[in-house]
């Protein structure tokens, strides 16, 4: 039988000591496990300011914004919230030289822990009475990346058939949300760093969901080739940059 244990099993003395002295290098392990773990650093403030309505170009190769179109573009939040949410958020719609429209709205937050998180289309489309009639992931070939993105096809009323792309970034990296979004965030809290976050979305008005996919693509591809190569990376994701 252990010395540090009487017969009643009651610790002695000794073991008491000796379980207080582990439970303390415990906790302090636990506390500095918890102040190492939590980010101080912004990368927003390494990226530089964002600052979408100059950065986004308004014409680029055969696209321009249509400024006869106004609303359009689904931002389901009210204002108020919207503001909590993100730092930034770019609509428009761009008309190309055969009357096609393509809607795009992107959504930036220099601040991406818990509770200030990126809204996704899957979540505000519903609740804006649009029926999700399909979900899928798929890896887009764009300006010499490979980003992992989402096509939603929505529904309103029957009537606007309204195919979805979208992308998100966090810090430098695009994930596809969900526990790859969360493993990006750790990675960077690992390095001290609390990761800005960007989500890049794409719409059309169109019954025929391939065409319209083909040309959220194809408008994609352009708006990404005449972003500035310095700041492409934070629309596309410097680590899936070729």
């Amino acid at each position: 039988m252990s010395e540090a244990i009487k017969p009643s099993g009651e610790l002695s003395v000794e073991g008491q000591t000796r379980r207080a002295a582990i439970a303390s290098l415990l906790m302090g392990a636990a506390a500095i496990a918890a102040w190492r773990l939590t980010p101080t650093q912004r990368m927003a403030s390494l990226h530089g300011e964002m600052n979408l309505e100059s950065m986004i170009p308004k014409q680029f190769g055969e696209w321009q914004v249509d400024l006869t179109v106004t609303g359009g573009v689904v931002n389901p939040q009210q204002e108020e919230l919207l503001k909590q949410l993100y730092s930034q958020i770019l609509s428009r719609t761009y008309i190309n030289r055969v009357g096609q429209r393509v809607m795009l709205s992107i959504a930036y937050g220099n601040d991406q822990r818990d509770g200030l998180q990126l809204h996704y289309p899957e979540v505000c489309y519903p609740a804006q009475g649009f029926r999700l009639a399909a979900n899928s992931k798929v890896e887009l070939k764009l300006a010499g990346a490979t980003i992992p993105a989402r096509r939603l096809e929505t529904v309103f009323g029957n009537q606007r058939y309204e195919p979805v792309t979208y992308w998100t970034v966090i810090g430098e990296t695009a994930v596809l949300g969900g526990i790859d979004k969360k493993l990006a965030e750790m990675r960077y809290g690992f390095r001290d760093l609390i990761p800005d976050g960007l989500l890049f979305r794409v719409s059309s008005i169109d019954r025929d969901t391939n065409a319209a996919f083909a040309l959220q693509d194809q408008f994609s591809n352009a708006l990404l080739q005449a972003i500035p190569e310095g700041v492409r990376g934070r629309f596309a994701g410097v680590d899936h940059i070729a």
